[in-house]
C-alpha cells in the first residue's frame, strides 16, 4: 500500500512526461473496457442514470393503473386529469431546486459523493412511495418534490467527475455513455412497469425499483473515486495520460467568474438548447402513456412498449453520436464548434418537422413512428449541447450544467400542467396543439444555438497553471482547447 501511495505521489508530479508511445501501446485493450477505469466509471454513471431515470419515469405509467378502468380492477384513485398534471409534474418543483447546488457542492466536495446519495435518498423515497400515496394524494405530491430534491443534483455532479476522468477528445463518448443510462432506463422503466402494474399491482413498480436503486448505490461507494489520482486500480499508464490531458487545477481552488459566466452568449445558447430538447422529452416522457391511452386506443402493456420505443432509438443515436462526434473531432474532419452546432441544429429542425407532423397523421402507427423518430434524434442534440459545458469551461462545467439544468427543469414542471388544461376532452385536436408547441421550440432552440454556440474554451475560463505545465503533444490534447 506504501509503495502504491509512492507511485501516485511520484506520478502526479511527472505526468507531463508521459511516453506517447507507450501510452498509445497501453491504451489499446480491445473490448475490455474495464481495464480502463475511465470506462468503467463511465460503465456506473450509466447505471446511475438508468437507476434515476426508473425512479423517475415509473409515476407516469403506474398513474395509468392508478387512475383508470379495466377489466380486471378498478380504478383506486379518481384524480382528474388537472390533479394528474400537477402530481407528474411535482418531481420537477423539487428538481429544479438543487440543481446549482448540486454542480456547485460536486466541485467542492467530489461528485462521487453527491451523485451516489442524491439516487440512494431517492430510492429510499420511491419505497415508501405506495402506502403514503394512500394516505392523501397531497403527500404523494410532496413526496414527489422531495424525490426531485434529491435527484436535483444529478446532472451536475457528473461533469464534476468528467472534468476529472475525460481526456478532451472522449468527453462525448464518456458523457453520452453515462447520459444514454437516462435513456435505457426510459426504455426499461416503461414495459417493464406496465407490466408489474398489471399482473402485481401498482405498487410493485415503486418497491422493486426503490430496491435497485440501492443495490446500484452499493456498487458506485465502493468502485467509484472522484479523481484518477484517488483510484487504487488505475494504471500508471492511464492516470499520466489522463493528467497530462487534461492538467488542472484542484477542486479547491477553482475560483468562478460570475459574471463572466452570465453574460457569456456560449452559456445562454447551451441553456436554450438544453431548454429546447427537455420540453419536447419532458412532455412526452410524463404525456406519452396518456396520449396512447387517449387517442391510439392502447391498452396498458402495450402502452408501457410502445411509449420505450421513441428511448430505446434515443438511447441507440446517443451512443452512436457520441462515437461519430469524438470521430469527426479526432480526425479534424469538423472542429468542435462545427460538431456541436451540426449535432444539436440539425437534430431541433429534424425533431421540429417530426413533431408537427405526428400530430397530423391519421394513423395509429404512424403516429407513433414520428414520434419515435422525433424523440430519437435528440440522440444527437445531447451530443452537442450536454456535452459543450466541458468545451468552454471544464473547471466550471458541473456549475454552469447546473446553471442550465435548472432552467431546462422548467418544462418538467409547465409542460403538464399546460397538457392538463388542454388536454381536457381527450381529443386528437387537443393533442394536436400540444405536439405543436413542442415543435415551435425546439425551432427556436435550434435558432438561438445556431447563433451563439462555441466549442472553443472561454477566455474567461482560461486555466492559468496549465500554462506551467510541460509541453506534451498528443492526439488527445485539441486545437479547441486553446484560448483563442
Amino acid at each position: 500500500m506504501e509503495t502504491r501511495e509512492m507511485h501516485l505521489e511520484t506520478t502526479k508530479e511527472s505526468y507531463g512526461s508521459v511516453n506517447r508511445e507507450e501510452r498509445l501501446e497501453n491504451e489499446n485493450v480491445g473490448w475490455r473496457f474495464w481495464r480502463k477505469r475511465r470506462f468503467v466509471v463511465g460503465f456506473l454513471a450509466f447505471l446511475g442514470f438508468f437507476i434515476s431515470y426508473i425512479l423517475r419515469v415509473n409515476l407516469s405509467v403506474a398513474i395509468v393503473a392508478m387512475t383508470s378502468k379495466s377489466a380486471e380492477h378498478e380504478p383506486e384513485f379518481d384524480w382528474d386529469s388537472k390533479l394528474q398534471g400537477l402530481v407528474l409534474s411535482s418531481f420537477f418543483y423539487g428538481y429544479i431546486s438543487t440543481q446549482f447546488l448540486g454542480g456547485w457542492l460536486s466541485a467542492r466536495m467530489g461528485g462521487k459523493k453527491i451523485f451516489g446519495l442524491g439516487i440512494a435518498s431517492t430510492a429510499l423515497l420511491t419505497i415508501i412511495t405506495p402506502p403514503l400515496t394512500r394516505v392523501s394524494v397531497y403527500v404523494l405530491v410532496a413526496l414527489r418534490v422531495i424525490e426531485g430534491v434529491f435527484e436535483g443534483v444529478t446532472y451536475p455532479c457528473i461533469h464534476s467527475i468528467w472534468a476529472y476522468w475525460a481526456p478532451p477528445l472522449e468527453r462525448s463518448k464518456l458523457a453520452t455513455l453515462a447520459f444514454s443510462g437516462s435513456f435505457v432506463g426510459t426504455v426499461f422503466a416503461m414495459p417493464a412497469s406496465g407490466l408489474m402494474a398489471e399482473y402485481w399491482g401498482w405498487p410493485s413498480v415503486f418497491y422493486v425499483f426503490g430496491v435497485l436503486g440501492l443495490i446500484w448505490f452499493a456498487f458506485w461507494w465502493y468502485i467509484v473515486a472522484d479523481k484518477p489520482e484517488d483510484d487504487p486500480r488505475i494504471t500508471r499508464e492511464e492516470l499520466e495520460y489522463i493528467k497530462a490531458s487534461l492538467g488542472h487545477t484542484d477542486r479547491a481552488q477553482v475560483r468562478h467568474p460570475w459574471r463572466a459566466i452570465l453574460t457569456s452568449p456560449p452559456v445562454w445558447a447551451i441553456v436554450a438548447a438544453h431548454f429546447s430538447e427537455n420540453w419536447g422529452f419532458y412532455t412526452m416522457l410524463t404525456q406519452l402513456p396518456t396520449f396512447m391511452s387517449d387517442v391510439l386506443n392502447f391498452k396498458l402493456e402495450k402502452t408501457g412498449f410502445l411509449s420505450a420505443l421513441p428511448y430505446l432509438v434515443m438511447a441507440i443515436v446517443l451512443q452512436c453520436s457520441g462515437q461519430l462526434a469524438d470521430y469527426l473531432r479526432t480526425k479534424n474532419v469538423l472542429s468542435t464548434t462545427q460538431v456541436r452546432k451540426t449535432f444539436n441544429c440539425g437534430a431541433f429542425l429534424c425533431q421540429t418537422v417530426f413533431m408537427i407532423l405526428s400530430a397530423f397523421v391519421g394513423s395509429p402507427s404512424a403516429a407513433v413512428a414520428c414520434i419515435t423518430v422525433a424523440v430519437g434524434l435528440g440522440g444527437f442534440a445531447w451530443s452537442g449541447f450536454s456535452v459543450n459545458h466541458l468545451d468552454i469551461a471544464p473547471q466550471h462545467a458541473s456549475v454552469l450544467m447546473g446553471i442550465g439544468n435548472t432552467i431546462a427543469t422548467l418544462p418538467g414542471i409547465v409542460s403538464p400542467i399546460i397538457t392538463g388544461y388542454i388536454v381536457r376532452d381527450k381529443s386528437p385536436a387537443e393533442w394536436r396543439i400540444v405536439f405543436i408547441i413542442a415543435g415551435s421550440i425546439y425551432l427556436i432552440g435550434a435558432i438561438i444555438y445556431g447563433l451563439f454556440a462555441s466549442g472553443e474554451r472561454q477566455k474567461w475560463a482560461e486555466d492559468r497553471k496549465k500554462k506551467d505545465l510541460p509541453l506534451y503533444i498528443n492526439e488527445g490534447l485539441e486545437v479547441d482547447d486553446i484560448v483563442k
